[in-house]
């Protein structure tokens, strides 16, 4: 019965052209709203929320997720092409916008916050191909958005020259991990007083000598 109203909608709608670009800017609203709301929700509660807590926290019925993921895996797939794109936007804006490199830097570490970068390692590690051609696209255009940022900081003076994008990456994700269950009041506050310490410790000069090698994206990927 879907099928068949799906596939005489044209005829329905031959009339009335313009209807069709509302259309299907409901349909990508819908979309981003789905995962918008995965990624706020499973964050909160690990990849294994129910899919019907998504559905509510973004507005839009069950039948309406699954007609745009059609379960668990492609949805995580999705919700990490999106932090991993728009922590790349947050980069890459910071870089062009920012007149001193390491504000850039700075900018773009607490931008990385409101991603929720913190939640990717743990969406990756539950069954995603790490090989499919869309993740490894997104996760070059991000190592090389950030080192883009990193690569300004240090030509300019202000970055230490033994840090690699790989080391920022495991800070980011580790200080913006959210804690289960945390009664720790304004989480938030806490992470970015803690990430203002960390970019201090990123200065020149260097107050100490870091053990062990800078390390890349690909070193945290062959480890893992």
């Amino acid at each position: 019965m879907a099928a068949g109203a799906r596939s005489g909608e044209p005829e329905r709608k031959a009339g009335k052209p313009e209807q069709q670009p509302r259309l299907r800017a409901d349909a990508a609203r819908n979309r981003e709203r789905i995962i918008a709301a995965a990624r706020e929700t499973m964050v909160e509660f690990g990849a294994e929320v129910p899919l019907d807590e998504i559905a509510r926290r973004a507005g839009v019925g069950n039948a309406t997720l699954y007609r745009h993921f059609a379960d668990r895996l492609e949805l995580i797939h999705h919700v990490t092409l999106s932090v991993m794109s728009r922590t790349a936007d947050r980069a890459e804006s910071a870089l062009a916008e920012e007149s001193d490199a390491f504000q850039a830097l700075r900018r773009f570490v607490h931008d990385a916050v409101e991603e929720r970068i913190g939640a990717l390692c743990p969406l990756l590690s539950d069954g995603v191909d790490r090989d499919h051609p869309e993740l490894v696209a997104a996760r070059e255009r991000l190592e090389a958005a950030v080192e883009a940022v990193m690569a300004a900081a240090r030509d300019s003076g202000g970055l230490r020259t033994d840090i690699a994008v790989g080391d920022l990456m495991v800070a980011i994700t580790q200080l913006t991990r959210p804690l289960p269950g945390s009664r720790c009041g304004n989480f938030d506050q806490f992470v970015h007083r803690h990430l203002q310490l960390f970019l201090d410790g990123l200065q020149t000069p260097a107050r100490s000598e870091l053990p062990g090698t800078a390390a890349t994206l690909d070193d945290l990927r062959r480890r893992s």
